[in-house]
């Protein structure tokens, strides 16, 4: 399953998407056709594509060959195909495994004819890291693979060079119904952020925004200790704050308790403000419509300085670590761990981490996700981000692109599609320890895959029927049926049923999605050039402003701050965005 930040960095999914050369059906001479797995089956009908010699029965003419199969069909001879990767710390091999050769390449060698030919492979995928630069170094020499994993930036790049092959076409043929169907399951964004002048020009390594929505996660066992009821307005989370602040529910005799946690960098998806200020209808760091439908930057909208003037508040009144400022997402989960806290704004994935280390510590912990709560009588729209960030291209003129369409639709039929088995899904996602996905040159991941396990799971707890579950499902059941049985409880068990249980914190995404009530980004472009010489510098002043108001400055240095935002480049992106919103 897919997570961000402290979920990706400690528990799972950390993903490096490459782009690998293709080859075209029309030299695809292969004797067999496949089923939707991949797996080689002999035709084994009268008019069949093995041998000119085959007949037609009834006129004793050569029958015609069967059409290749467009999405999974064996390239016979097998084809050769250039990419780079950019990988991390994360990546470990099965022994006797490596990059280049291991269960993900033998794969594509077995079941597609696909031959991946690396040119470089460097270690360093955060951003503005050495991969980023290995690429940028690779676009501005021309020394490019087939096949390119790239940033939105450098699609832009690569696009306004005119070096990219357009893949309208050849999407449209070989892109998989189910293939299909994911890439689009986020929303048309995805695509449309790939396409220009009406052509695509890339595939978007599609994510799930719906998985980054914020929510409210409360030690359940404080509120009942404290006969106090989950909050249905944000005036009811202040009273909570307050009183997990004061009244010692820890029951240790001594002040040390916090109402709500932060963390220096105020955003991450753990200790986060996020789903404070949404409560405020404020959107940091999101591009929202004004009332003229004109896109303008959430983090100077008036509503921000009323929630910060809240948080300030709190600060003051000791509900938030005084030493915030000072400790990371880390630090702040130590915090969390030790008991110290009990309410924070987070995402779905923080029972993971690092809520269970606070189960680990003290077994009767409860914590419980609840929706983000009004301030007043309008409804609450959590602000979600575009979930795309990396895309595969193919450049212009190289043979078979094809090929690109065809690995993705075998990624996701093994991991996913209605073809996939337990063994399979062992075999090359996870098992034995390790993150087999990660070997995949490229990959596109369902946007709904986690709502989806959360809504099988609970129907197959309810009606003790698993036949239905695909593996990743199954696997999941299995954690939470354990845990609820109390055949084994293990602490990480525990954090799969807050998560996906009956009452885990996707019964809260299911809410906002049903409801329609996400608020995406409007802005998903490629950063502008104001962007990239001004952004890294504002984001800055952002967030030691908005630090050292909650921290106790006047709250009319926010309204210097949005004046200096404009003076040193904020218009000037914000024109470029709403140019880019009126061309796209």
């Amino acid at each position: 399953m897919r997570k961000p930040f402290k979920w990706t960095a400690v528990l799972l999914m950390t993903f490096i998407f490459v782009f690998v050369t293709a080859c075209s059906s029309g030299n695809n001479n292969n004797k067999n056709t496949s089923d939707s797995t991949g797996n080689d089956k002999t035709n084994t009908s009268t008019n069949t594509a093995d041998t000119g010699n085959s007949t037609n029965a009834n006129t004793n003419e050569p029958a015609p060959a069967a059409e290749p199969d467009p999405y999974f069909g064996k390239y016979d001879p097998p084809i050769n195909i250039t990419s780079v990767r950019v990988i991390n710390d994360t990546y470990k091999f099965m022994e006797g495994q490596t990059i280049d050769n291991n269960m993900w390449t033998q794969q594509l060698q077995e079941k597609l004819g696909i031959n991946v030919k690396y040119d470089w492979v460097v270690s360093g995928d955060q951003p503005g890291g050495q991969g980023e630069q290995k690429m940028n170094v690779s676009i501005a020499s021309g020394d490019l693979p087939a096949f390119i994993p790239v940033n939105a930036k450098q699609l832009k790049q690569l696009q306004e060079a005119d070096e990219l092959e357009d893949l309208t076409a050849v999407y449209e043929k070989y892109a998989s119904p189910f293939l299909k169907e994911i890439l689009n399951q986020d929303g048309p964004a995805a695509l449309a952020s790939a396409t220009f002048g009406g052509k695509l020009m890339a595939i978007p390594n599609t994510g799930s925004s719906m998985d980054g929505a914020a929510m409210i996660w409360i030690r359940k066992d404080w509120l009942d200790k404290l006969s106090l009821q989950p909050p249905q307005t944000m005036a009811d989370v202040l009273a909570i704050s307050e009183a997990f602040t004061t009244k010692d529910p820890d029951g240790d005799g001594k002040p040390n308790s916090y109402g709500i946690a932060m963390n220096k960098d105020l955003y991450g998806g753990f200790a986060d403000i996020t789903g404070l200020m949404n409560s405020y209808h404020a959107y940091p760091k999101s591009w929202i419509k004004d009332a003229s439908g004109n896109l303008v930057y959430g983090s100077i909208q008036p509503e921000m300085k009323t929630a910060l003037a809240v948080l300030q508040e709190m600060y003051k009144k000791g509900q938030i670590d005084k030493e915030f400022g000072v400790k990371d997402g880390g630090k702040e989960a130590e915090l969390t761990a030790s008991g110290k806290i009990g309410m924070q704004f987070g995402q779905m994935w923080n029972p993971l981490w690092p809520l269970v280390d606070n189960k680990k510590n003290d077994p009767n912990a409860q914590w419980q996700s609840y929706p983000l709560a009004s301030a007043d009588d309008q409804p609450v729209t959590p602000q979600v981000g575009f979930s795309v960030g990396q895309y595969f291209v193919v450049k212009k003129g190289a043979e078979h692109p094809e090929a690109l369409l065809k690995m993705l639709n075998l990624f996701v039929e093994t991991g996913w599609g209605e073809t996939t088995t337990p063994e399979n899904y062992a075999k090359y996602f996870t098992g034995d320890g390790f993150e087999k996905f990660k070997n995949m040159p490229f990959q596109a991941w369902p946007a709904r895959k986690n709502l989806d396990i959360y809504l099988h799971v609970t129907a197959a707890l309810d009606s003790k029927d698993t036949s239905a579950l695909n593996p990743e499902e199954k696997d999941n059941h299995d954690k939470i049926a354990s845990w609820m049985d109390g055949s084994n409880k293990e602490p990480l068990n525990w954090a799969y049923e807050r998560v996906f249980g009956k009452e885990g914190s996707f019964k809260v995404i299911d809410q906002y999605v049903s409801g329609k009530a996400l608020k995406l980004t409007e802005f998903y472009g490629a950063p502008t050039p104001a962007m990239v010489e001004k952004e890294s510098n504002l984001q800055k002043r952002e967030l030691e402003t908005f630090t050292k108001i909650i921290m106790g400055d006047s709250l009319d240095t926010f309204d210097k701050f949005v004046e200096e935002w404009k003076k040193l480049g904020g218009d000037e992106i914000t024109q470029e965005v709403n140019d880019w919103a009126k061309n796209k």
